[in-house]
């Protein structure tokens, strides 16, 4: 059901930090155009952590509508109490989205039975397919693979998102899920690698600014055509690694404005504005991938 280049799009905002709506539909014209196979709409790189709900739900709905049926759109409904997932979740029920990604609770550090249940709480109040999201990195939440296995029984819990960059999980994963289940990097850096162990393609931040570098990699990944896939990916490195100079979404947004993509590269506090000195190496990652 989800595979290829699936972009973990940003939110853009004006300059008083209010979201931008004309240029969030430019953006999703930019991915109609360039082969982007979903948008995952209020996820981490959408800044899902500083919006209201009613903001969150009105970008996702804003998203569906100017998507118009042309790319599939997955809202993020991840929260760290779990009554306040469902009830995000279920905003979305007979929306249009085609799926909910759903962030491991972050702050609490629940054990692997909370994880479990809570999740599976969150499935028994929807029949929308719901793709797991593990990124310790930022949540201090590991889903282990055992909890993932067990989470996959669960009839609509469909997908796990893989954020460690730990390449060994994937084949391990596999083994405990069997092969109805999708696995999906969350590591631009490893999605190649990740793909070659049975992935089904990633959920990208590279892909905001390399739309159609990134849906053609990971057509060819599919496809079997790894050494097409790898010439595209190493042009496509330096970006993989310098959208990550400072947190996310803070380089992306500043390399979305670069190319016209979006007409500010405003965040809310507590983010600010990609930083003077780290600008040169998100510009110079932009000339290596061809996109100035």
């Amino acid at each position: 059901m989800f595979s290829g280049s699936i972009v973990a799009l940003v939110t853009p905002m004006d300059q008083a930090g209010e979201v931008d709506y004309a240029s969030l539909k430019k953006l999703v014209e930019y991915h109609v155009a360039g082969g982007t196979d979903a948008i995952v709409a209020m996820g981490t790189t959408g800044e899902s952590a500083t919006l209201s709900v009613e903001e969150h739900i009105k970008v996702v709905l804003k998203t569906l509508e100017y998507a118009d049926g042309r790319i599939p759109v997955i809202a993020g409904t991840g929260a760290n109490a779990t009554a306040e997932a469902i009830t995000l979740t279920k905003m979305f029920n007979d929306t249009g989205v085609v799926g909910c990604l759903s962030v491991t609770p972050y702050y609490n550090k629940p054990t692997q039975e909370g994880l479990f249940r809570h999740y599976s709480a969150i499935a028994a109040h929807t029949d929308l397919p719901q793709i797991l999201y593990n990124v310790p990195g930022r949540t201090g939440c590991d889903l282990l693979p055992e909890t993932v296995g067990r989470l996959a029984q669960v009839p609509n819990i469909v997908a796990l998102k893989e954020a460690t960059g730990d390449i060994s999980r994937v084949q391990k994963i596999h083994a405990l899920t069997g092969p109805d289940f999708t696995l999906l990097s969350g590591d631009d850096a490893s999605a190649l690698d990740f793909m070659q162990q049975g992935g089904r393609g990633v959920i990208s931040v590279t892909a905001n600014v390399a739309a159609e570098a990134m849906s053609r990699m990971c057509r060819l990944a599919l496809a079997g055509e790894w050494q097409a896939a790898e010439e595209i990916n190493a042009t496509l490195m330096p970006l993989h690694v310098d959208l990550f100079a400072e947190s996310n979404p803070i380089p992306v947004k500043w390399a979305c404005q670069r190319l016209g993509l979006i007409s500010h590269d405003m965040l809310r506090l507590p983010l600010l504005p990609l930083s003077e000195t780290a600008k040169p190496r998100v510009e110079k990652a932009l000339l290596a991938a061809g996109l100035l």
